[in-house]
């Protein structure tokens, strides 16, 4: 069954909906070129906010950790994306090293690394999972959420590579592990460590796509491009798709240092936002979100409704705003233009997020929360996290059906997550450091 949708605000956005299924042939083959020029990420995931009369992205993960949360019937499609995937970047590869998050306690990340690991190796690959925490000195096993065990292997770097060495666990030896290819599943937030740099082994993805050297910012420059090309495309209005962004690089939160930069800024951002709602008849207040530049988990992030929100916040939020994952200073904020979501499950807010592996669009769920509300972050830390999947594929339309209809609905969250996709791409080819 698909999850029931609440839209308040339909209007509007059942005609940008309209407009793509018009438009399907012209935007498949407008990717087609697109793949063609660009390549695509091995996996990302990006968070979508359906505000009714805006559809759009809000943040893009490189290093997605919800496999456990995806629909097991598209298991099919998960498969065959990781071949095409897997083939583009080592085609002769039947080994493949999975290195995950260091921290261990997380029972639903560790389920999402089981199901990575099954998804490749239903795709052909003999698939281990290597640990570069410290705390991992000898094979080690995990139980999952769900009831599963997760075997965590150190890894060892011998010359330019890293492997596993030969090990016995509970009674049986496992051979020494020497892959063709490394598939990250760390966002690297706490820097590159020795033991990842200067390999010979394919990286996937590259190490310049993790947090220590990405920015959201950099995606939503791309963003931009993207949108604005595909907007002429099918010609609707880039807003519609697109939210407005702005960065402050000065900012210390503790000390109060670049808070006038950062209020001159949400004033400027949210002018610009009153202008489009006047446009478009939108009765709902204007509101940015300010996170740190790099970073994931929800971590850094606040909504802001006025400038005086900035210079006004009080301790808890500022210790808030200055530390995200492995105890990172933030220095550099996205000043982001917020996005209602008007979408309710069992009367929580909902927001879909889309799955994808290379080009193709592998499924999705709904992050769902209780204890928040239509002009806030979905994504927070210990929240009650209710996935629920997507009945159906994004990629199959029905163009005879009404544009809201669930497969249509579902189509356009695919569009517009392949549309952050290749943004992706764009970023990293720009970022790579040989392109440099």
């Amino acid at each position: 069954m698909v999850p029931h949708l609440t839209t308040a605000l339909n209007g509007p956005l059942l005609s940008l909906e309209k407009s793509m299924l018009d438009a399907m042939p012209k935007i498949e083959h407008w990717f087609r070129t697109q793949w063609l020029e660009y390549a695509a990420p091995f996996y990302a995931s990006v968070d979508l906010r359906n505000a009714g009369f805006k559809l759009a992205p809000v943040d893009t993960n490189l290093f997605p950790g919800g496999f456990n949360n995806l629909n097991p019937e598209f298991l099919h499609l998960c498969v065959q994306a990781a071949m095409v995937a897997v083939e583009k970047i080592c085609p002769e590869a039947h080994r493949l090293l999975i290195i995950p998050e260091n921290h261990t306690r997380n029972t639903y990340y560790l389920r999402n690394v089981v199901e990575l690991a099954n998804i490749l190796k239903q795709a052909g690959m003999n698939v281990r999972i290597g640990s570069i925490s410290p705390e991992i000195t000898a094979p080690t096993k995990f139980e999952t959420q769900g009831g599963q065990t997760l075997l965590l292997e150190p890894v060892v770097r011998i010359g330019n590579r890293i492997k596993l060495a030969e090990a016995t666990v509970d009674g049986v030896t496992l051979e020494a592990f020497d892959s063709c290819a490394i598939l990250l599943n760390n966002d690297l937030s706490g820097g590159i460590p020795e033991i990842l740099q200067n390999l010979e082994q394919d990286l996937i993805p590259p190490l310049y796509a993790g947090w220590s050297t990405r920015r959201k910012s950099q995606h939503f420059t791309a963003y931009n491009r993207v949108a604005s090309e595909f907007a002429q495309l099918i010609g609707i209005d880039e807003w519609l798709l697109n939210p407005y962004f702005d960065t402050c690089g000065e900012i210390d939160f503790n000390a109060r240092t670049g808070e006038e930069c950062l209020a001159s800024k949400v004033e400027q951002l949210l002018e610009k936002i009153k202008l489009k709602y006047a446009e478009y008849g939108v009765t709902q207040e204007p509101f940015v979100i300010v996170k740190a530049d790099a970073g994931t988990y929800g971590m850094g992030i606040m909504t802001v409704k006025s400038p005086d929100d900035v210079r006004d916040l009080n301790r808890k939020t500022r210790n808030k705003m200055a530390v995200v994952k492995e105890g990172l200073q933030v220095s550099e904020v996205i000043i982001q233009e917020g996005v209602y979501t008007f979408e309710s499950i069992d009367d929580a807010v909902a927001e879909p997020v889309v799955y994808m592996m290379d080009h193709f669009v592998i499924g999705g769920f709904y992050r769902v929360h209780t204890g928040r509300g239509v002009d806030e972050n979905l994504n927070a830390p210990g929240s009650s996290f209710v996935p629920l999947a997507f009945a159906k594929p994004c990629t199959l339309p029905d163009c005879a059906g009404a544009p809201d209809a669930p497969p249509n609905r579902f189509y356009a969250y695919g569009v517009v997550a392949r549309l952050a996709l290749l943004a992706a791409a764009i970023e990293l080819q720009e970022q790579n450091p040989l392109n440099q």
